[in-house]
């Protein structure tokens, strides 16, 4: 009877222990099940909050390529990104940009923002006249309000005037014929190793008595040291970098807008930019001419909008022309009544001439008659002549000849302009990220 006990007992020890093991079995059976379901749901988490993120990404790149390439764009807007959406916030003020961009897939969030500003490249003209070896020619009854800088002769004639300080670089520096007025109490001053038969209102700064003949002044300073020649403000290294800014927009044969209106860079252009008589063309990044650049009588050119209190410029390695009644405009835009700009508000457009074309007044590398008050003429190397119609604000060259009654204001802000690629390019990116 005890062995039968015993034996029935250890066989309910067999059955307990198999269904705990069972039950230990079912239990991980479960867990596993469980853990399974939670990596699918994390696994599907995942994947959905990264279409949401890329869908984000993908709004914040649309809307960059959009505002970089100058192509249409809405200021809000939503884009489809396979089974997800983008929410698109763009914020555009002058030169500065801020995209917010929310990404959804399935009620995952996921948000970005980007921030963008355009580069631009500071240059300072201190002078409303600045030249190189070549010197400065001036003819009856032509002014300059502004100080003047030559590393070359300055030479005047009946009733030339010049508006404040007049300098003539180096031992050869040499002042002819000319009339210095003053504006404030310090200036009205000649320097130059050698002055000659000029009125000079306050000082005259020269050599000795052998170097100033048939002068007067309000007061003389012999024994003056001869000025030093200054460099020109913009360098060859700065011109090609404008270059690379309009290659941005891509390359296109010459170009001529005859009549109505159009919107240009940033560009190349392989051949020569013409704007014939009636037309209306608005800058919207750096243009690069190869060849020659005319603006025909009776044309406006413009800066968009958009560039703010930014100024452009225009670079053209051939020669440049500007015809009568041509109005020139920066950001401030242009008024058709009056046939003038807006009041200008520190935005300027630069014409760069890279011609080597100098001495002959017959033959310049830029010729400018124009009534304009928004425009910089430069050239490193060659001559500008300016025309009796001429009305500018600041005028940079190797070499300068001014006709009879032609007119040159200086603009005190020149001593610190921005030079931008535009809203079509130059754009740089400050931050890039996260937020949601």
């Amino acid at each position: 009877m005890m062995f039968k006990f015993i034996k029935k007992e250890n066989g309910y020890v067999a059955f307990f222990v198999t269904i705990l093991v069972l039950s230990a079995l079912l239990g991980i059976a479960i867990s596993i099940v469980i853990l399974t379901l939670s990596i699918q749901k994390i696994s599907a988490n995942i994947i959905k909050s990264s279409q949401a993120y890329y869908a984000a990404e993908a709004g914040i790149e649309d809307s960059l390529l959009r505002i970089f390439s100058s192509i249409n764009y809405a200021p809000s807007n939503t884009l489809s990104v396979g089974g997800a959406t983008a929410d698109i916030a763009i914020e555009k003020v002058s030169t500065s940009l801020t995209i917010e961009s929310q990404g959804n897939a399935s009620g995952r969030i996921r948000k970005l923002r980007v921030k963008a500003f355009i580069t631009s490249n500071e240059a300072s003209f201190y002078y409303g006249v600045q030249v190189g070896d070549g010197g400065l020619t001036m003819n009856g009854n032509a002014q300059i309000l502004g100080n003047v800088y030559s590393n070359g002769p300055v030479i005047g004639s009946g009733n030339t005037e010049i508006h404040g300080d007049l300098y003539a670089a180096k031992a050869t520096g040499v002042i002819d014929s000319m009339n210095i007025i003053k504006v404030g109490t310090e200036d009205g001053n000649a320097h130059a190793h050698t002055i000659l038969n000029s009125d000079i209102e306050n000082g005259a700064y020269y050599f000795d008595n052998t170097t100033i003949i048939g002068t007067t002044a309000g007061s003389l300073y012999p024994g003056s040291p001869d000025p030093e020649p200054e460099d020109l403000p913009i360098s060859d290294i700065q011109i090609n970098k404008w270059k690379d800014d309009a290659i941005v927009g891509g390359t296109i044969g010459s170009y001529s807008l005859n009549g109505g209106n159009d919107s240009l860079g940033p560009i190349k252009i392989n051949g020569d930019l013409t704007i014939k008589s009636n037309s209306n063309l608005t800058q919207t990044g750096t243009i690069w001419v190869t060849g020659n650049f005319v603006l025909e009588s009776n044309t406006v050119i413009q800066l968009a909008g958009s560039y703010g209190s930014n100024s452009g410029v225009i670079i053209v390695d051939g020669n440049i022309s500007l015809s009568s009644n041509v109005v020139i405009c920066g950001a401030e835009g242009y008024k058709s009544v009056g046939n003038t700009c807006y009041d200008n508000t520190g935005s300027f457009l630069m014409f760069v001439s890279n011609s080597s074309s100098c001495c002959n007044p017959a033959s310049p590398a830029i010729w400018a008659n124009s009534n304009t008050n928004a425009v910089i003429l430069y050239t490193n190397s060659g001559l500008i002549r300016l025309g009796a119609a001429a009305r500018l604000k600041e005028v940079t060259g190797y070499a300068i000849y001014i006709d009879s009654n032609a007119n040159i204001t200086y603009e005190s802000g020149l001593a610190n302009i921005n030079f931008t690629s535009g809203p079509g390019g130059g754009w740089k990116i400050d931050s890039w990220e996260e937020i949601e």
